[in-house]
């Protein structure tokens, strides 16, 4: 499926759930994609992408970056906290907010570095022992404490889990969202960011609708 389609298919989901035309971001995941293929979604006009590895974005982003003045480039995998430094650095937006440990080595180069990229605090609403997240009977008490260290997260993230009804994963996130005055939701991949929008998504991550299966590891 080309980027034309996925397109083409978000601004359908919009229409449909009655909601303005831009009101969300495609975060084309290009985790492990060959540059050529990512050349070429950027030839096309895609500004905002979904990195996993903070290696991976440091060595393929500068130069693309040199070229693409406007382009965005999000962290969308778990971030280790001795690469947080780095991490600041290269992307625009973490929507992997998942700890303390975390939040407090983002507070420490916020405030030496007198900004921080957007930040996205990742709920495992799911409740899965595997996944990192913040539990959700958890996430009044980490908002809080994010806020004393003068941390301003702006939305929530999360990965529903498999082979589940993603659909009350997304009402959850939103409802928490909401009860803290948070307007990001990056929620949505590529099997159901159709229903993420209809549920309020405004970050959706799509990748291989877009590049097809992509290499492993």
């Amino acid at each position: 499926m080309s980027l034309i389609e996925i397109r083409m298919r978000l601004d359908a989901a919009l229409a449909a759930a009655g909601r303005a035309q831009g009101s969300v971001t495609l975060l084309a995941v290009s985790k492990l994609q060959p540059d050529a293929k990512v050349l070429a979604a950027l030839q096309a006009g895609q500004r905002d992408f979904g990195e996993n590895y903070v290696q991976e974005s440091a060595t393929k982003w500068p130069a693309f970056r040199d070229q693409f003045l406007d382009a965005k480039v999000h962290m969308i995998g778990p971030l280790q906290t001795n690469k947080a430094k780095q991490a600041v650095e290269l992307f625009d937006a973490i929507h992997t907010l998942d700890r303390a440990s975390l939040a407090e080595k983002l507070a420490k180069l916020a405030q030496a570095r007198g900004q921080c990229p957007a930040l996205f605090v990742q709920v495992n609403t799911g409740e899965e022992p595997q996944k990192a997240g913040i539990l959700p009977a958890g996430l009044d008490d980490f908002v809080k404490a994010c806020h004393a260290m003068d941390l301003r997260p702006q939305g929530l993230m999360c990965i529903p889990p498999d082979g589940q009804d993603p659909a009350p994963h997304f009402t959850m996130l939103a409802d928490m969202a909401a009860r803290h005055g948070l307007s990001g939701l990056s929620m949505g991949m590529s099997s159901d960011f159709e229903l993420a929008i209809a549920l309020g998504a405004t970050h959706v991550r799509v990748g291989s609708a877009i590049f097809g299966a992509r290499p492993s590891a």
